[in-house]
Order: structure tokens, then sequence, then C-alpha cells
């Protein structure tokens, strides 16, 4: 999967993933008050508003974008309504060629990790049978229990030829209190970036390691050390637009090849026509403000890679 998510950055010529971090607050009114008239202010509502807001979106959005990256906490606080969204979410992605990340950030003991590895990239036994359940391309994964939590990962990875984003060094303003702290000198998103190079070398594609990172574009010198750390590694970047991240942080985080990263923009594309940038394209047409805002954010990299 490592593979086809490079051929769709090269075909799309913009190393760019969305998103789809669906707040009710984001979504249009017309789009809600639909969902309400045909399943009421409840939860099937919400899962409803959110699942065409998404698909409006994809569809407005999908030629021009390699990947989405659909952050499952925002579908389980609808339960079960928005968990069946979530997977129409992932189905229809995938259908429109798009590699997904589940954004899942999952991590365990072995038994449960395997569990949730088998559910979100692997195959799960009933009976004389096997079912994809979640089936994304990609898992997000933390770290924190160590080996024991990342194997059952690297297992269904080599299996399925998918693929995990390890957290590393994360974009939001108090992930120093524990990743910055020092460990016999080094701070200790190194000692997990040199683990996320030594778990990539059993994980090999052609280029680059089914095992990537997660490394904030909010902290540009610390990508820029943990680019060298991890080569073989492709590093997810969070922290884009709304978070304060600009095309001129990134460089750092790609290689020589211009490959090595994928940048994620979450509300500053699903929720652009919110923006003063975008307002003239009004709530009706929120899908193709958030096309018009994948278009800036392509060529505000284009132009910082093209800089370097």
């Amino acid at each position: 999967m490592i593979q086809k998510l490079i051929s769709n950055i090269q075909k799309t010529n913009a190393p760019i993933v969305v998103g789809l971090d669906p707040m009710l607050s984001y979504i249009p009114e017309h789009i809600q008050k639909k969902a309400y008239a045909e399943f009421g202010e409840t939860l099937e509502g919400a899962a409803e508003a959110v699942w065409q807001y998404n698909k409006e979106i994809v569809d407005c959005t999908y030629d021009l974008i390699p990947a989405v990256k659909p952050q499952i906490a925002m579908y389980e606080q609808f339960g079960i309504e928005g968990l069946k969204a979530y997977k129409k979410t992932v189905d229809y992605c995938k259908e429109k060629g798009l590699v997904v990340i589940g954004d899942v950030k999952r991590g365990d003991i072995g038994s449960t990790s395997a569990a949730y590895a088998v559910g979100h990239l692997g195959k799960v036994q009933v009976g004389s049978r096997t079912y994809a359940a979640f089936d994304e391309d990609f898992a997000t994964v933390n770290p924190y229990l160590g080996t024991d939590g990342i194997k059952p990962f690297l297992d269904v990875c080599r299996q399925e030829k998918k693929g995990i984003f390890i957290l590393v060094k994360t974009s939001n303003p108090s992930s120093g209190e524990f990743q910055d702290q020092l460990i016999d000198g080094k701070p200790l998103y190194e000692l997990v970036g040199e683990h996320v190079a030594k778990w990539g070398e059993e994980c090999m594609g052609d280029t680059y390691s089914y095992v990537g990172a997660v490394v904030g574009a909010t902290y540009p010198e610390m990508g820029k050390v943990l680019r060298k750390i991890m080569p073989k590694s492709f590093i997810l970047v969070p922290g884009y637009g709304a978070q304060g991240g600009k095309g001129k942080d990134l460089v750092h985080f790609f290689n020589e090849d211009g490959l090595g990263a994928i940048v994620n923009s979450s509300r500053g594309i699903i929720a652009a026509y919110k923006q003063e940038k975008y307002a003239k394209f009004g709530a009706e047409h929120f899908g193709e403000a958030s096309r018009a805002a994948v278009e800036d954010m392509a060529a505000d990299i284009a132009q910082a890679l093209e800089s370097r």
C-alpha cells in the first residue's frame, strides 16, 4: 500500500492528505436539516449529516489528492451510527481510488493490539470465513507500550501489504511534556524515531517502508532531525494550516527525491467555506470551497519545495 500512496502522490503532484474530521458545527445547515428531516435529531440523523458532508467534500477533491485521513473519534462520538458513517466513508474513498489512513491511534498489550490490527487493517476469522472489518489502508499507532504494542501491527502489515504511522512527535502544544524529555541525552521522540526506523526495516516496500511516523508541522527543526533518523519512513505531517504550519515549515520533512512526507489538513480544508478567504463560495457550495483550499495548499507546498 505504500507503493499506492507514492503512486497517488506522483499522479496528483500533491503530497496532501485531507483529514475527514467532521464536527456538527462544520456541517452546513442545509445538510443537517435534510438529515434531521429524514432521521430526526438523533444519533442516526447526525451520522447521516456527517456522511453526506464527507461525500460532497470527497466528490469535490478526490481528483486532486492522494489520500484521506478520517479521525475515528469524530465518528465514535455518535456511537454505532457514527461508526457506520465512518465505514461508509472509508469504503467510498477507496472506491474513488484514494488511500485511506485510519486515524485511530491504537496501541495496547499484544493481544489487544492484535485485535486492533486485525479490525482496522487485517481480516477477522468467523468460522470458516474471514472478513475485513474497517479495512483502512493505514492506521495511526501509539508506541507508548513499546514493541509489544507494535509487533501485532507489523505482522498484519506484512500479511496485508498495508501500513502504519507511529506517533513520534505530535503537533499539539503540550506534546513536549513527555516527548521532549531527555533520555541518555536524547529527547524521547528521537528514541522513538530510531525504533520506527528499526521496525520499518522489517516491512520494506520498493523504496519506502510500510512503517511511517507522525511528526507535527509545528516543529520543523525536530522534523529535520527525524527525517535523517528515519530516511526510509514516510512522515505523516499534521498541523498545517489551522494549527499554524506553513509550506515553508515542511521542506525538511521531505527527502531529496521529493517524497517521504504527506501533509495533513483537516478543518482548513473541510471547513474552508467558513474562512474569509473562501467565504464567497457560501455554505451551499462548501465542497467547492474545499477544492479551492486543496489547490492553494498544493501550490503553497510546491512553492516551498521548489525554493529549498
